[in-house]
């Protein structure tokens, strides 16, 4: 997974295109890497799966 892909599926969160993004834990760091990047951050929620993936969704108001 490339930095470009990663940064289109989280406008699409972001848009409300698509709901949630479930993320294999080989492609996390490379995801977790272009979320922190962003100026929306704290918008993201990520939600540990058993096994080291993550599902990311997009919160209207940012975490605390």
């Amino acid at each position: 997974m490339n930095e470009e892909l990663v940064i289109e599926l989280l406008e699409k969160l972001r848009n409300g295109t698509i709901s949630e993004y479930h993320v294999n834990k080989e492609e996390f760091l490379v995801v977790r890497e272009v979320i922190v990047k962003r100026e929306d951050f704290k918008h993201f929620r990520g939600i540990a799966q058993r096994g080291g993936g993550v599902i990311y969704q997009y919160l209207e108001n940012p975490r605390s």
